[in-house]
């Protein structure tokens, strides 16, 4: 190995944190983790009070929804300090209970098997010796971010708008891994699978599957670091699936087993689970029935205030800058347009930097409001195929993929 090969080594292990740094780590257990019950934050929609935890594996400050397993949202106020979501108040959502409070990095192997031409199992050195490193930056949001104003109310998690988050993700792309392993002719669909497991044998494992083509495109990866720092445990530390532009369904945590199947996958968390109304926004009518679905897929293009909570009070005729991000999805940010006047005119806000497509992006637009009373601001995003944030907002019985154009009153006096 020369020197140069040596410091990308080296740099490459850093994000793993070395032999032991979180394998060895007494993390006790994060799922018997307690809130702070002197600190709490009030989500915008009926029953909405929550308490402030610090007492997860390596999160500070998050919004606890439910400890086993753990679902944890970041509080709003954290998007408005950057694109980049911090790893310590970056959301979480597990389906399993039983899931590792460490994981030994010396002993980790992740096995690629099936319709393959060779199985292979692959050490952690072996990801960051053999293959090329590989990074991006994406959007992970839960199917179901947002479930929490649906209305007519829907079963599941009460998510605000905090089960997303924005990272740098840098690992090993998923395309030179199958080509190592070699993936057969016919090879239709690839299962992956994570270390988490249900509390009784019966629990159908947590797996999910893409097809081949889009496994072999280049972009979906298998990541061990985010922002500059190894996966935190409970984002899937050693190994996280990362797909950008899909829901984070698709984004296995923990990932140590990877399987090319010949045939289509009927595990039940792919063929049964996740289903939406096949049309476009997966909207149907409370009460309908007998509607066709299909699984979850591609993000649709979302937008947010930061800055601009409801009831705040502006001074009339005084400039105030408003801010938010954005995100296109599946498909690049076209443009963020804003309203100061409920959606009578629109404005083009400006845009910060571009991280790529999958990113968010920061938008600043100004008010300046010349009469007192109360004023709606409202917010709509496009991608670049045209495709907008529409007005009305979608409904369907799990609470998936809500993205109508986001409003808030405000106050001028």
């Amino acid at each position: 190995m020369d020197n140069q090969e040596r410091h990308i080594y080296q740099q490459r292990r850093k994000f793993l944190g070395g032999l032991g740094a979180l394998g060895l780590a007494a993390f006790g257990n994060p799922l018997n983790a307690a809130a702070d019950q002197n600190k709490s934050i009030a989500l915008p929609f009926d029953n909405g009070e929550r308490v402030l935890t610090s007492a997860f594996p390596q999160k500070s400050d998050v919004i606890l929804l439910r400890t086993r397993p753990p679902l944890i949202e970041t509080p709003f106020d954290v998007f408005d300090q950057g694109v980049f979501t911090p790893n310590d108040r970056f959301y979480v959502r597990w389906h399993l209970a039983d899931i590792p409070t460490a994981v030994d990095p010396a002993t980790f192997r992740l096995d690629i098997r099936g319709h393959v031409n060779k199985t292979v199992s692959l050490t952690l050195n072996d990801l960051l010796r053999k293959f090329p490193r590989f990074e991006i930056t994406a959007v992970n949001q839960c199917s179901g971010n947002s479930r929490g104003f649906f209305s007519p109310r829907v079963p599941g998690g009460q998510w605000a708008n905090g089960a997303m988050g924005n990272a740098r993700w840098t690992g090993v792309r998923l395309k030179d891994l199958l080509e190592y392993s070699g993936v057969r002719t016919n090879a239709v669909q690839v299962r992956f699978n994570g270390l988490d497991a249900g509390v009784i044998p019966q629990t159908p494992k947590f797996m999910k599957s893409l097809a081949i083509d889009h496994a072999l495109d280049g972009e979906v990866m298998i990541a061990y670091a985010m922002n500059g720092e190894a996966l935190p445990l409970l984002n899937g530390y050693p190994l996280r699936l990362v797909v950008p532009g899909w829901y984070a369904t698709y984004w296995v945590k923990m990932l140590h087993d990877i399987e090319v199947l010949d045939k289509p996958d009927n595990n039940f968390w792919t063929a049964k689970a996740y289903l939406i109304p096949d049309n476009h926004f997966a909207n149907v009518h409370p009460g309908e029935k007998g509607f066709k679905q299909v699984p979850i897929n591609t993000m649709l293009p979302r937008s947010f205030f930061t800055n601009v909570r409801p009831g705040v009070t502006f001074r009339l005729g005084q400039p105030m800058e408003i801010r938010g991000i954005a995100f296109g999805g599946l498909h690049g940010l076209r443009e963020v347009q804003f309203s100061s006047d409920g959606g009578l005119t629109w404005a083009v806000a400006s845009l910060g930097q571009d991280y790529g497509k999958y990113s968010f992006r920061q938008w600043r637009a100004a008010a300046n409001f010349k009469t007192p009373g109360t004023k709606m601001l409202m917010v709509r995003a496009t991608d670049t195929t045209g495709q907008m944030q529409p007005n009305n907002p979608n409904w369907n019985g799990a609470g998936f993929m809500r993205n109508v154009v986001e409003s808030v009153d405000v106050s001028v006096a």
